[in-house]
């Protein structure tokens, strides 16, 4: 008997109608987000994967459909609770319903998210970053670089469009005190995919040349919140924590710590709380200045009245003639003490000019002081290279050589020896006879 001879469409009818009559109306899968891409009539289409436990072989995949209607809802309600965009990498747990088209075949057709999945899952991450870098040694590594008593030479990693930015120099700029900052921007992109490697090669910029700088400040004005999972990762983290000067962060978000912050020396919420730090650190470095100043001129005024006192004493048994001679005495003391407490403080302030003309002379003359060295050591090298043995050899000079040791006195050879005389262009074996 032959068996029945179905077409293509009648055989995926079949298998739709089995899976309709045979399956729930809806799952709840755990599944990880391969693809993520919406389109312009609302929709979004995803690709489910799992993965082998060791490696990254897939175990299985299926196509997703998130229609209009739902994925304009879940989106902002999953980026909401999770910080995260909605996108490929996420492990997620979502309630499907299964489809099978005789056309399109098999998908499943999300209707709901459950968040604090996806929430589990970057804390583990997280966690897990966390402990190798404790593992390794260098987790606090960063918060044990000291930050410099005066932090006025400053690398920048930031947009350099960001209101973030702007902000941060504008109140450096417009510190109270007047204090002279001198920030220097590394361009680097602060949101999306190429946020990562984008900070490390600013990071590789500011080390090539480290000794112009105090502090590294990495600031992000504004953005999403979902774009912050660009710094929790592993190779970003590794970098800051063992990064050679203090790191400062402030990157805009007051919820949640990201992995960057938990490595970094400090960090504050926003680009205008780094510049007040930095301000403040300064402030603190002027104010115990001023104590110092302060205590120098009380001492000097302890030390005149206590004198003073001890001429009192021993000029209170003399005669009626040296009362004048004691007044005149006691005056000039007078004097004294306010030419010493003016001069102590007039020190002071021509101290902090001069701290501050040293500093923008620095920042002048730098350039020059390296470029005047790096022309000496041009020099030098050229002056070596000029008496290498190569060169001496090739003006007609030879080296003559005896068991593989320079000769350089007759005394050293005798009847019988086996020479080797070193030439520009060979070597001429000889016999001491």
């Amino acid at each position: 008997m032959q068996e029945e001879v179905l077409t293509l469409y009648e055989l995926n009818n079949l298998v739709r109608s089995v899976l309709e009559g045979t399956l729930r109306d809806s799952y709840w899968v755990q599944a990880e987000l391969s693809e993520v891409s919406p389109n312009r009539n609302g929709h979004c289409y995803v690709e489910f994967v799992q993965k082998a436990k060791r490696g990254n072989q897939f175990e299985a995949k299926a196509r997703g459909n998130i229609w209009a209607n739902t994925y304009a809802v879940l989106a902002p309600y999953f980026e909401q609770a999770t910080g995260q965009r909605f996108a490929a990498g996420l492990k997620v747990l979502v309630k499907v319903e299964i489809s099978f088209h005789e056309v399109y075949g098999y998908s499943l057709n999300v209707k709901d998210i459950d968040p604090t999945y996806t929430l589990g899952d970057m804390a583990r991450k997280r966690k897990e970053i966390l402990d190798q870098l404790e593992k390794e040694g260098v987790l606090d590594m960063n918060k044990e670089v000291p930050i410099p008593v005066l932090p006025q030479r400053i690398a920048v990693i930031s947009a350099p469009t960001a209101a973030g930015y702007g902000d941060f120099c504008n109140q450096l700029k417009n510190n109270p005190q007047g204090y002279v900052f001198y920030p220097k921007l590394f361009p680097a992109v602060m949101q999306g995919e190429q946020t990562e490697p984008s900070i490390i090669r600013a990071l590789d910029a500011v080390a090539a040349e480290m000794d112009h700088f105090d502090v590294v400040v990495i600031i992000r004005g504004g953005g999403a919140v979902a774009d912050l999972a660009s710094f929790d990762t592993y190779p970003l983290a590794v970098s800051v924590a063992q990064f050679p000067l203090p790191v400062i962060t402030g990157i805009g978000h007051e919820r949640d710590d990201t992995v960057l912050d938990l490595v970094a020396n400090t960090r504050v919420k926003t680009p205008t709380a780094a510049a007040e730090f930095l301000i403040n650190k300064v402030d603190e470095s002027g104010t115990e200045l001023e104590d110092l100043a302060q205590a120098l001129v009380n001492s000097v005024q302890q030390q005149l009245t206590d004198e003073k006192m001890r001429l009192q004493q021993l000029t209170a048994g003399l005669p009626v003639a040296y009362t004048r001679r004691r007044a005149d005495e006691e005056r000039l003391l007078d004097r004294m003490t306010h030419r010493m407490v003016s001069a102590a403080a007039d020190g002071v302030e021509r101290r902090r000019h001069g701290i501050q003309l040293l500093e923008q002379r620095i920042g002048i003359q730098a350039p020059f002081r390296v470029e005047k060295e790096k022309n000496r050591l041009q020099m030098l090298s050229q002056r070596i290279e000029d008496n290498s043995p190569e060169r001496l050899l090739a003006r007609g000079y030879s080296i003559t050589l005896k068991n593989g040791k320079a000769v350089t006195k007759a005394t050293q050879v005798k009847t019988g020896d086996l020479l080797i005389t070193r030439l520009s262009d060979g070597n001429v074996e000889s016999k001491v006879l």
